[in-house]
């Protein structure tokens, strides 16, 4: 099956809205900032990413345009060359979990890379984003012929399992208060010295935060309340300033 693809056609007056973060987006369990982890194609020489853009082929996606979904024939990977792509997993009952959004320089279609099988979640552009695909057969030859690939993908896989670890340890081990605690530091702007405020950088829904930490929309409304109430946020909108940096942290930890 080939890809779905489509054709590309006050208080808050600082908050900083980035809406193509060059950083992986997920849930941690400290609150910091996350490692954006490897480049896979820069991790590549001139002449081993020409190779491998001939062998592939490019794509484009408009925002809410399908890379593949849950259930779909394996038939590859995706090398995200510009934008953001979101993966998350749905429940038998329709539930969703937000794994990850993913940037330039990571790729969506793990873990069987080399094809077979149907994929175990759905990756989506949220922005409009240009890919390259590669089929499980031509991605094995080119393994086989280029070192350098391999020594990338893996390095990239391991670092896809870290994440997917974490969540998951995460989910067995903190409380959904303290989760959307721990997401909005994520998210938050680094916080200069001396001060104790930040606005969070990006504008989330609350069923996109829900998503983000394996909760509910009324979950998180009754979690951003009590975080207002006790002075640690305040919101307009969906835009968020987290007003007691320390004191979220502390609460979460």
């Amino acid at each position: 099956m080939t890809p779905d693809e489509t054709l590309l056609d006050g208080d808050f007056a600082d908050t900083e809205i980035d809406a193509s973060l060059s950083s992986v987006l997920r849930l941690t369990e400290t609150g910091l900032p996350v490692d954006s982890g490897p480049d896979i194609m820069d991790m590549l020489s001139d002449s081993e990413l020409a190779r491998l853009v001939a062998a592939g082929r490019e794509t484009a996606y408009k925002p809410g345009a399908f890379f593949f979904r849950q259930g779909d024939t394996h038939d590859g990977i995706h090398f995200i060359r510009s934008g953001r792509v979101r993966s998350y997993y749905t429940s038998p009952s329709g539930r969703e979990i937000t794994l990850a959004y993913w940037p330039k320089g990571h790729f969506v279609g793990a873990p069987q890379i080399l094809g077979g099988g149907e994929h175990m979640w759905s990756s989506v552009a949220v922005e409009a984003t240009t890919g390259l695909w590669l089929p499980g057969a031509v991605l094995r030859q080119l393994i086989r012929e280029t070192p350098n690939l391999a020594i990338a993908l893996i390095e990239g896989l391991t670092y896809k399992s870290m994440c997917y670890t974490a969540l998951l340890q995460i989910m067995g081990t903190q409380s959904k208060t303290a989760r959307l605690g721990h997401l909005l530091l994520t998210l938050a702007s680094p916080v200069p010295d001396g001060a104790n405020s930040a606005p969070v950088r990006q504008h989330f829904t609350q069923e996109e935060l829900a998503n983000l930490i394996g909760s509910t929309r009324q979950s998180i409304s009754t979690s951003l309340d009590k975080f207002e109430k006790q002075r640690l946020i305040a919101r307009e909108g969906d835009a968020i300033r987290i007003l007691d940096v320390a004191g979220l942290r502390d609460l979460c930890d």
